[in-house]
């Protein structure tokens, strides 16, 4: 009952009014059964207008620490997330990893919508980074399909390490649904997972058309430093490249 309220009475209006949401390709997301959106990550309030768009509750894996603070804040912070259709999942280590596709699975067999952004975390600079493979993963092994989204704008309405919100246009754009049933029996192998990301990755950065650099995001976030963590920037027009699983 929170997730509708939230959606259509108490922050939706408000969202509408900030960002005057667009939606292109709505018709992409199907009405019932299970399917994954994948989507660029370029700010916390990317959350807020998937869900506001598509008319299907969608549940998203959400880091572990939104549900770890204590106090007041802390249980407030858990009851928003949970109501708000986000489940915890813990990412310190491979058990941890096997444990949060075990949860996606549960979720995709209960017919559930999963959002999921494959970048691992939100874009630090605008531009668009390299998948992690678990997604490709996940939609091998239950088969069901994968649609691209690109979220536009968003960081404008919520500028990156800004906890202000401003006016600003968004338009949420849904790229056909992607089927991955030509690798069947396949998951497991890395080459062909990070094939699988990679061409997810492709279609959202024509989507998106932002720049692509091939390394992950949170390795610009770590602060590894150097030239190569400015990564190779690939042209909306160029062929992904096809590197190893990290």
């Amino acid at each position: 009952m929170w997730y509708w309220i939230f959606k259509y009475i108490i922050m939706g209006p408000l969202l509408s009014v900030l960002g005057r949401p667009k939606v292109e390709g709505l018709e992409h997301v199907p009405r019932s059964g299970p399917a994954i959106l994948a989507s660029n990550h370029l700010a916390v309030v990317d959350s807020f207008y998937l869900p506001l768009v598509v008319r299907r509750r969608i549940t998203f894996l959400a880091k572990s620490e939104y549900f770890t603070d204590t106090g007041l804040k802390g249980a407030f912070k858990r009851w928003f997330f949970t109501v708000n259709g986000q489940v915890p999942i813990d990412r310190t280590d491979a058990d941890a990893a096997q444990d949060a596709l075990d949860t996606a699975q549960r979720l995709l067999s209960e017919d559930k919508l999963l959002g999921m952004y494959p970048e691992g975390t939100r874009s630090p600079d605008g531009r668009l980074y390299k998948g992690k493979s678990g997604m490709a993963r996940l939609a091998l092994e239950t088969g069901v399909p994968v649609i691209p989204v690109a979220m536009i704008g968003t960081d404008g309405v919520n500028p990156p390490g800004s906890r202000s919100w401003r006016f600003g246009r968004v338009t949420v754009r849904f790229g056909e649904p992607m089927d991955f049933s030509r690798f069947e029996g396949l998951a497991g192998n890395r080459f062909i997972e990070r094939a699988v990301i990679d061409e997810v990755m492709y279609e959202l950065m024509n989507l998106s058309g932002q720049e692509y650099v091939d390394i992950y995001a949170a390795t610009l976030k770590g602060g590894s430093g150097g030239a190569a963590d400015r990564g190779t920037p690939v042209t909306p027009s160029a062929r992904m490249p096809e590197t190893a699983v990290g």
